[in-house]
């Protein structure tokens, strides 16, 4: 029984980096559309969403599966719990690269407003998040999933950045509003899978040490009402 336990654990880790890996490479064809205005490719990641959401379908499946099979104690119920957790997020990071991938669909079809160098870096850095949390959450590395949370400063970085410039082109053409718009959602979007890679981090790091570092206020103001 024990053994088979540890083979549910084995493929419920297998699947997370799947679903991430599915992710990662939504990631990469969602900016290789906009900067290759390559619509067909856009439809794509729009199409294969599908298997990122049946992969969290088929995760939550497995950890419920997991917790009927032996009722895991302490590291593995963590495993466990964090694995359904964080699948939420990995599934949303999924959705953020369709909507580059939606975006890039409408900006095809106008003039290039800019040229696209912090975009694409902004993607990669993305792409760096995922891999690094889901490294850390398979590892259960603490330290790893802190130094992927750190990177996050980078990439709010750039997000202000180019809504700065795309702010300037706005000023000085008023008809390029459109596409400075839709620019900034796909800046955001980024933006917002590096959030997402973040919570899937501050849940290893729980997972790991028990320590709440997401709303660290919260957990003071419980240390400090138990003194």
């Amino acid at each position: 029984m024990h053994r088979r336990f540890e083979e549910r654990l084995d493929e419920l880790a297998e699947l997370v980096l799947r679903m991430g890996g599915f992710v990662e490479e939504a990631i990469s064809r969602s900016v290789r559309a906009l900067v290759d205005r390559d619509s067909n490719l856009a439809r794509a990641v729009i199409a294969d969403d599908g298997e990122i959401d049946r992969l969290e379908l088929e995760i939550d499946r497995l950890s419920l599966e997991a917790l009927a099979l032996q009722q895991p104690f302490a590291r593995d119920l963590r495993f466990i719990s964090t694995a359904m957790k964080i699948t939420t997020d990995i599934e949303r990071m999924g959705d953020l690269a369709v909507n580059v991938a939606e975006r890039a669909l409408e900006l095809n079809t106008e003039p290039q407003l800019k040229p696209f160098i912090d975009i694409p870096l902004m993607a990669r850095r993305a792409q760096e998040m995922v891999h690094g949390s889901l490294d850390a959450f398979v590892r259960r590395d603490p330290e790893e999933a802190r130094r992927v949370i750190a990177m996050d400063d980078d990439l709010d970085r750039r997000m202000e950045q180019v809504f700065r410039e795309l702010v300037a082109y706005m000023v000085k053409d008023p008809q390029s509003i459109t596409r400075a718009l839709r620019l900034s959602f796909v800046t955001k979007y980024f933006e917002r899978i590096g959030d997402q890679a973040t919570n899937v981090c501050e849940q290893v790091v729980y997972m790991t040490e028990g320590t709440v570092i997401k709303h660290p206020w919260l957990a003071e103001d419980s240390k400090t009402a138990n003194e």
